[in-house]
């Protein structure tokens, strides 16, 4: 993977991770712009399927100030994913299972200089898992910063 562009922490936090992918994007110029300028958000946004084929809703994705109005970019618009016939395949039957989802992760450039978006498929996590995995990080904060000490 190359230059990280946007991370969706709250993913890790309301989900358990079970299989990633690389997909591609369908984006505009001006929308390639606002990548590069860092200006994009991940957290509120989520990936469905429509008609067997994979979107990506609700990514903040900024426009530069020096974007013309004629070329700029809907900031919330949907996005189409690329992937391969078989990973989308996957992706589908994973979805039609109780509870699994997909969740992007992160976007970031290639080594071609190509945007991607890591997306994974994903088991929600109840409460009692959250606690425990704030419990658990809590823990190794605490070890680390003894350590540090010792």
């Amino acid at each position: 993977m190359g230059e990280t562009v946007a991370k969706n922490k709250k993913a890790y936090h309301d989900y358990f991770i079970e299989e990633k992918f690389e997909a591609g994007l369908v984006l505009s110029g001006s929308e390639v712009k606002g990548i590069r300028a860092g200006r994009v958000n991940l957290k509120d946004s989520f990936v469905r399927f429509v008609k067997d084929e994979l979107f990506l809703f609700h990514a903040h994705i900024g426009r530069l100030e020096t974007t013309h109005h004629y070329y700029a970019h809907e900031e919330r618009g949907s996005r189409k994913l690329l992937l391969h016939k078989k990973e989308l395949q996957k992706i589908q039957k994973a979805v039609d299972r109780d509870g699994y989802t997909v969740v992007p992760l992160q976007l970031y450039f290639n080594a071609r200089n190509i945007a991607k978006l890591q997306i994974a498929i994903a088991k929600g996590k109840q409460l009692h898992d959250k606690r425990q995995d704030l419990k658990e990080k809590d823990q190794k904060r605490d070890i680390a910063r003894a350590m540090k000490d010792y």
